[in-house]
């Protein structure tokens, strides 16, 4: 698995884990349990991670939704 974007915006998680599912992507939101137990204060951002044999695929889609300043580059 490899991480495309890291996060504290729920409904940019949200959003991104939505448009990679109906792509047929697998994904995982990482840290979900940790932003929870700091009180949801964004303190630590959730991590959008998928397979690497998708991870292409995927960053073309969020490039193509014109969000692409949200991946994670090296």
């Amino acid at each position: 698995m490899v991480e495309i974007v890291r996060s504290s915006d729920l409904v940019l998680v949200g959003f991104l884990q939505s448009l990679l599912e109906n792509a047929n992507i697998p994904v995982l939101v990482a840290d979900n349990h940790m932003s929870a137990l700091e009180g949801m204060i964004g303190a630590f951002p959730r991590r959008i991670l998928v397979p690497e044999d998708h991870a292409a695929q995927a960053c073309r889609l969020i490039v193509d939704a014109g969000l692409e300043a949200e991946l994670r580059h090296g």
